[in-house]
């Protein structure tokens, strides 16, 4: 009898360690969010944070950006592969749905608190957080644009005023710089960005390592992209008035861009203006090493990344979205010699405002928004310092026009639009000059963010705890490119007339 009554004991057992409740540990890797989640839900995707990190510093004695992108992408594709075999094995065998990342070595899993719970007490399983649905504040078209036919100016006042024609003027306009954008998506269509699109020759169109949509379930409506999309589409507008403010040109009148000369791919990572923070490391991913439109991470050819991004969004803490989430991935952009612009995010006047990622990251160049034309900071634009991390840090770096900006939107037409959102992309384009007309300092950020810094306009104020001219409103005052780059060809072309 003893042996009979042996297997229903051992099937007793192991039900019983499947659903004991987790150990001290293991319950604190789980995040507030997500505990919070589950008291409603009964399921919810969440990202599983492994332990083991990837060691970059290689790159930095690389000098190439083709050696410095395949040493990180290298570096934490085998982290990632080594250290995630046990726990993908694991859920394999449960048949759970999960999407495995390298770029931040993680997991997107979706399950309940149970299986959360078995998750964590794995001791190769740092942490599990939250991947809420964020809703960002993308702003909206004014009644300035019905006024568009009254307009004569061909270059946009923006663009003036922080002097990239001077640059344009020297012969630089950005040729043989890629800039990267993640946003709502880009209609790569649209006169003003196509001939700049690097996947348009001027007679076809080729979307493979050029174009990446992270968005793979329509959960909000009204999404006109629908999912998985093969070819760059924006379902909302704000993609495709970014772009034109970084490279924007359509060869006449319509001369909104700070650098035509440069070239742009992209990758959506909003559906209708929601984003999550796995949707924004899967566009991090991508163009650390971009791969074909049907292809996969596996697929990814380092010598294909932009060599900069243009960042117009932000991931709030306070709607889910830990602060540290993706902190690795635009680390790992910067070890790769990536820069990664981003806008400080609109929601001012108040101090210490910026503190959503990736505007929060010491790797990340953060852009203020000044009123258009002029050297005082828009009210909507977020101040420093950074304390939602603890780290007290001056932010933002610099900042640029970003009021009433006209650019390019959807269908072929033009339309204004204000926030940080529009003023990063003035900056993108900046250093898209700044590498064309001084090739050495491209991949070279600590310099390129120097130069940029020093030949800045300096805008003192006394707000928020700030001190002189490098403060918690302006950074290092108002971008001004030109500047920028005599100041860096009197240190690398000293014979420059």
């Amino acid at each position: 009898m003893r042996k009979l009554l042996l297997f229903p004991m051992l099937l007793l057992a192991i039900a019983l360690t499947s659903f004991a409740p987790p150990t001290p540990a293991a319950a604190t890797k789980i995040d507030a969010h997500l505990q919070a989640i589950f008291h409603t839900e009964d399921t919810a995707e969440f990202l599983v944070i492994l332990v083991p990190r990837a060691d970059l510093s290689a790159a930095a004695r690389l000098s190439s950006k083709t050696e410095k992108g395949r040493a990180v992408r290298d570096a934490l594709w085998h982290t990632a592969q080594t250290s995630q075999a046990g726990l993908r094995a694991w859920l394999d065998a449960r048949g759970v749905s999960y999407r495995p990342f390298y770029i931040v070595n993680a997991i997107l899993v979706t399950g309940d608190e149970s299986l959360a719970q078995a998750i964590a007490a794995r001791p190769e399983v740092a942490q599990l957080v939250a991947n809420p649905r964020i809703k960002n504040d993308m702003p909206q078209p004014t009644l300035a644009q019905w006024m568009d036919l009254l307009r004569t100016t061909a270059v946009e006042p923006g663009v003036s005023y922080i002097n990239a024609p001077d640059v344009w003027a020297m012969g630089f306009t950005g040729q043989g710089i890629v800039i990267g954008g993640q946003d709502t998506g880009y209609d790569w269509t649209h006169p003003a960005i196509k001939n700049q699109y690097r996947g348009w020759d001027g007679t076809t169109a080729n979307h493979d390592y050029n174009w990446h949509d992270s968005i793979h379930s329509n959960t909000h409506g009204a999404n006109t992209c629908g999912t998985d999309s093969p070819v760059p589409c924006d379902d909302h507008g704000h993609g495709t008035h970014t772009m034109g403010t970084a490279v924007g040109s359509d060869g006449g009148s319509n001369q909104i861009g700070v650098a035509p000369g440069a070239q742009w791919i992209g990758c959506r990572n909003m559906d209708n203006g929601w984003g999550t923070p796995a949707t924004y490391l899967e566009c991090f991913e991508f163009f650390l090493a971009p791969y074909p439109v049907n292809g996969t991470p596996a697929d990814g050819d380092p010598s294909l990344a932009p060599d900069l991004t243009t960042n117009s969004w932000s991931c709030p803490p306070e709607e889910g979205c830990d602060w540290d989430t993706l902190q690795s991935a635009v680390e790992a952009q910067r070890a790769a010699g990536i820069m990664t612009v981003v806008a400080a995010g609109n929601s001012g006047p108040a101090c210490s405002t910026i503190s959503d990622p990736p505007a929060i990251y010491d790797a990340a160049y953060t852009v203020g928004a000044l009123t258009t034309g002029t050297d005082t900071l828009a009210s909507f634009s977020s101040r420093g310092p950074v304390t939602v991390d603890g780290s007290n840090r001056p932010k933002p770096d610099i900042a640029a026009p970003g009021t009433s900006t006209r650019s390019s939107y959807p269908g072929g037409g033009y339309t204004y639009l204000s926030g940080t959102s529009m003023a990063t992309p003035h900056v993108a384009g900046a250093v898209a000059l700044l590498w064309s007309a001084v090739p050495t300092l491209t991949h070279d950020i600590d310099a390129t963010e120097a130069y940029l810094n020093a030949g800045a306009h300096p805008i003192a104020t006394t707000e928020c705890g700030s001190s002189g001219t490098l403060n918690f409103g302006f950074g290092a005052g108002r971008l001004d490119v030109a500047q920028a780059v005599e100041l860096a060809f009197a240190d690398f072309l000293p014979f420059h007339l």
